[in-house]
């Protein structure tokens, strides 16, 4: 059996992984002190409304991300906008320390997914934060914010973004903060990012890169979004999945039919749809699709290895979520988004519940998702799906088809492929910079922390390495269980907190 534990990897991570803490730090013992300052900021910037359609909303958060790095001393606090739209700028200030010899770029974004207020328990609101003792969910309580800011860590905060992401740009600022009333000159010049595009696609992020390269580069990304480990862990991921979409629209007649004058004679588009999305996957959830695993490049060495060693949150995830097994038999968690997936985001066709009528619908409809891993082309891989359908008997078009259209080709199919896809990246864990890291988050912990090659979600960081010749580590700091995209958003006060004191110990990088 291959002995995998005495490799160089495995031991440099069990001497920096298992680090202990010797006591609170003077990061802990300004951030106790100053933390009804610092949750008072925080729910002042999550009350500012940063839905990626809201510009006007959008350029308060910019101004407000300012004012915040101004305070907190970080200098050549700037907009930088794009050259040629009109979008939401991204935010820019740095630090330099002199003699540094390494510089490190912090990351993360301020616009906001939609909401519908709906759907948000009754007692919340997305843009008026809330504390609550504890998960919603699980019959926490609305709770008044404490005058001395002295809160409980399991509590958490309620709010749009609150998570994604204005956590992070709250973790990164108030961890130079934490730094300079300390008395800490960082290690390397520091230098901060916020996009404003990032739930939009960030479609406009190269241009950016492009525009400003003199600003960012050289140096290492430090990427704050996204959840710790199931576990609570720090956890510290070296990639992200690619992500591309699909539109499907398949034609019945011409007008809503009778099902008991013309069941069994009249196609039924939702039962053509249903047909050709379960030609997508098998029953264990391998994606049936010509060639479509063929271009993943497989883990590394080291990569392999630090999967392995991955807390396993599947038993955990199973009850929490009510599920009896996972889609893909025999794959752990970590394993399965380590390879490109498929998945259907949503469908629809007719009418159900109480609107249900005796009905053949006209028309179905469905979006397919597509994450991808290193080695996937975005493009390629929406056309192998093309092809797919194509094969299934399906005349493809890029319109709502023509009656003649329809008469002359037994099955039609509207298909609109995403045009806001990109790839996937990953920057090895074998890189000098990437053990340093490492070590920095291992210092601000007395738990191991966990690596990951990939994350389970999507950002366009190939663009920092296509432009900028860059390496991206991601470093997320919200609980697993956030709500991030949906209603009830929410970050555990802990999870705040640890943040801080993660971001600190990065800019302490040796």
């Amino acid at each position: 059996m291959k002995r995998i534990f005495f490799s160089p990897f495995f031991l440099f991570c069990t001497l920096f992984l298992t680090a202990q803490s010797s006591g609170p730090s003077k990061i802990e013992a300004y951030t106790e002190s100053h933390s009804g300052d610092i949750v008072h900021e925080f729910t002042d910037f999550l009350s500012i409304p940063n839905v990626a359609a809201d510009t006007a909303g959008l350029q308060r958060n910019a101004i407000f991300i300012m004012d915040m790095m101004k305070k907190k001393g970080i200098g050549s606090v700037r907009l930088l906008p794009a050259r040629t739209a009109v979008i939401p700028p991204a935010v820019y200030g740095e630090v330099l320390v002199p003699g540094a010899t390494q510089t490190l770029f912090f990351y993360a974004h301020y616009d906001g997914q939609p909401v519908n207020p709906a759907q948000w328990n009754n007692a919340l609101q997305p843009f008026t934060p809330r504390l609550i003792s504890g998960s919603i969910d699980k019959n926490g309580t609305v709770q008044p914010f404490p005058a001395d800011g002295k809160i409980n860590p399991d509590w958490r905060i309620y709010g749009r973004s609150a998570s994604d992401d204005k956590a992070g740009v709250d973790c990164i600022l108030n961890g130079y903060a934490a730094l300079r009333a300390s008395g800490i000159t960082p290690t390397a010049n520091l230098k901060f990012f916020f996009e404003g595009e990032e739930e939009a696609g960030s479609a406009h992020l190269d241009e950016i890169l492009q525009q400003y390269q003199s600003l960012l580069a050289p140096g290492l990304w430090i990427i704050c979004d996204g959840p710790v480990h199931q576990s609570g862990q720090k956890q510290i991921v070296f990639g992200v999945r690619g992500d591309a979409h699909l539109d499907l629209t398949i034609y019945g007649p011409a007008r809503p039919l009778h099902s008991g004058h013309y069941g069994n004679w009249a196609p039924n588009p939702a039962m053509q749809m249903a047909r050709l999305l379960s030609s997508l996957k098998d029953d264990n959830g391998r994606v049936t699709v010509k060639g479509f695993y063929d271009d993943v490049i497989p883990l590394s060495p080291a990569e392999k290895e630090a999967l392995a060693k991955v807390p396993s949150p599947d038993k955990q995830l199973q009850e929490d979520l009510g599920i009896h097994s996972p889609e893909t038999p025999g794959l752990s968690l970590g394993e399965a988004i380590n390879q490109p997936s498929l998945n259907i985001n949503g469908m629809q066709s007719g009418n159900v519940g109480a609107m249900a009528s005796n009905q053949i619908p006209t028309q179905a409809t469905a979006v397919i998702d597509l994450r991808l891993v290193l080695g996937n082309d975005w493009k390629k891989q929406q056309q192998k799906v093309i092809d797919h359908i194509r094969a299934m008997g399906y005349h493809i078009v890029d319109h709502d088809p023509t009656t003649a259209e329809k008469r002359q080709f037994a099955k039609v199919i509207k298909i609109i492929p995403g045009t806001d896809g990109y790839n996937a990246q990953r920057t090895s864990m074998d890189l000098p910079i990437a053990k340093k890291v490492i070590a920095a988050v291992a210092s601000s912990t007395n738990r191991p922390v966990v690596l990951q090659p990939t994350s389970g979600g999507s950002l366009p960081l190939y663009l920092f390495e296509k432009y900028l010749h860059a390496p991206t580590i991601s470093i997320p700091v919200a609980n697993h269980d956030n709500n991030q995209h949906a209603e009830n958003e929410n970050i555990r006060v802990g999870n705040l907190f640890d943040g801080i004191a993660t971001m600190a110990a990065l800019m302490q990088i040796k």
